[in-house]
């Protein structure tokens, strides 16, 4: 039997940080999910560095800003000439298995329209799987009573009979156990839609929260219109419990997971990651859904634990998806071909060292190509450091100062300081860490001239006259 650790990461499409309850959340009971965190490392402070499925998907499995591609939103397909994290742990001898959705063929026939129905009857062609050996997965489904996946390149539709968060931590346990009798380390990427809308979950968990008291978070006005509906047309409180009886239901089956896991004698020997690819306001000021800065969209979870991880940590530092593949790597001791933007964060995990030599993080909506949707029109840049988050808002003019909270002593992001004379000092700071950030990692995004600092990226006509005639 090899000592080199599995890889098991899971993902949990729209769960915000703060649904849990190692996270303080006082509703929801993640008992499985908790022990993860007290027997490992919990972040405190993790972004999805661009709080949308595609672009978090695509830099999981590249380690790539998504800028550096201009990748929307939604509808983009990634090319099969991408170095993925599958082709690092394969060329290391692991193998490597994805289950659920993937998210990064496009979905065609998704949209315009929004034809759902179509994409999640649309198979992911072999050499956009991102070179994972094994591939139970679809590209999109959003209705876990009614998924289909695909295996490798097999044309065949296989139904999901049941709730797919059971199913696909069912083809994953029956993964693992086959790994363990033939001996071959592992690295999976198990990848559940739920708490993802639709809201829906199996019956006993509906019935565990039907008509429960709900404690809202201080950003939720319940008394104001727009926060009596949820995504559905529903009651907003109704979607809530919702949301939570899906949390509970994954959180089920992580104790399965890892209950299997010690039945098959793999569990001392497998790092349990989990985290999510955005989070989801649900009325936390007054909206729905991500794409936005605010906490509840862009905070995630990130619980590392097994395979010698330091026990019961917290780590405070920000960090974002680009660190994910480094630090998946990293854990089974593997280096990356290639340099990457984000960081190993291995050190903070097993305990060598206290804090990244890291102050802020990069955050991004790069574009919306559905007009009419937020930020079509104008996009946003931020960076999140361990006590502040700033950003800009613009269009192809330059994006200036929008928003600067102080999250230590206002969590809920009630009170924006952007243009408070007090906090001049700390929002130009954060400014200047933007726009290093932005220079640095090559993006092409306009940055006006704020708090006495040159813009980045503007388009100076008469210079350009210059250069060309001159």
């Amino acid at each position: 039997m090899t000592t080199r650790p599995n890889v098991i990461l899971i993902i949990a499409d729209q769960l915000r940080r703060q649904a849990l309850g190692c996270y303080g959340d006082p509703n929801v009971a993640t008992p499985h999910i908790d022990a993860l965190a007290g027997q490992g490392t919990r972040f405190d402070a993790a972004s999805s560095s661009y709080p949308v499925c595609v672009p978090f998907r695509f830099s999981l499995v590249t380690g790539e800003h998504a800028h550096t591609r201009f990748i929307p939103s939604i509808e983009w397909r990634m090319s099969p000439a991408e170095r993925t994290i599958a082709d690092e742990f394969n060329e290391a001898g692991y193998h490597t298995a994805l289950f659920g959705k993937w998210h990064l063929y496009g979905n065609f026939g998704h949209y315009p329209g929004h034809n759902v129905v179509k994409a999640s009857r649309t198979p992911v062609p072999r050499p956009f799987q991102g070179r994972f050996q094994r591939f139970a997965g679809f590209d999109i489904c959003n209705d876990p009573w009614d998924t289909y996946y695909w295996n490798e390149d097999d044309p065949t539709p296989h139904k999901i009979e049941g709730f797919q968060t059971d199913g696909l931590f069912d083809l994953a346990i029956e993964y693992a156990d086959e790994r363990a009798r033939d001996g071959q380390p592992y690295a999976t990427v198990l990848s559940v839609e739920p708490p993802h809308p639709i809201f829906t979950a199996p019956e006993e968990y509906l019935q565990r929260w039907a008509d429960r008291p709900v404690q809202v978070r201080d950003n939720v006005e319940l008394a104001k219109e727009y926060n009596k509906r949820g995504p559905h047309g529903k009651d907003l409180l109704d979607d809530l419990r919702t949301y939570y009886a899906m949390i509970e239901n994954l959180d089920d089956n992580v104790g399965r997971l890892v209950e299997a896991l010690r039945a098959n004698g793999q569990l001392d020997n497998t790092v349990i990651a989990l985290t999510a690819d955005h989070g989801e306001l649900l009325g936390c000021h007054g909206l729905l859904a991500k794409q936005r800065p605010w906490e509840e969209s862009i905070g995630i979870p990130l619980i590392v634990s097994g395979g010698g991880v330091a026990t019961a940590r917290t780590v405070d530092d920000p960090v974002c998806t680009e660190d994910l593949f480094p630090t998946l790597l990293g854990l089974a001791g593997i280096t990356p071909r290639d340099p990457k933007p984000g960081l190993d964060l291995t050190p903070l995990v097993n305990g060598t060292t206290e804090h990244l030599d890291r102050e802020a993080v990069l955050l991004e909506f790069v574009a919306e190509m559905r007009p009419g949707l937020p930020f079509h029109d104008e996009t946003w840049r931020g960076v999140r450091s361990r006590r502040y988050k700033y950003t800009v808002l613009g269009d192809a003019h330059g994006g200036k100062p929008w928003q600067f909270f102080d999250l230590e002593t206002d969590p809920y992001e009630l009170t924006n300081l952007v243009d408070a004379p007090e906090h001049a000092e700390q929002a130009a700071h954060h400014h200047g860490l933007l726009r290093d950030l932005l220079a640095n990692t090559h993006d092409h995004y306009v940055l006006a001239p704020a708090f006495g600092q040159d813009g980045l990226n503007e388009w100076d006509p008469e210079a350009k006259f210059q250069r060309r005639f001159g």
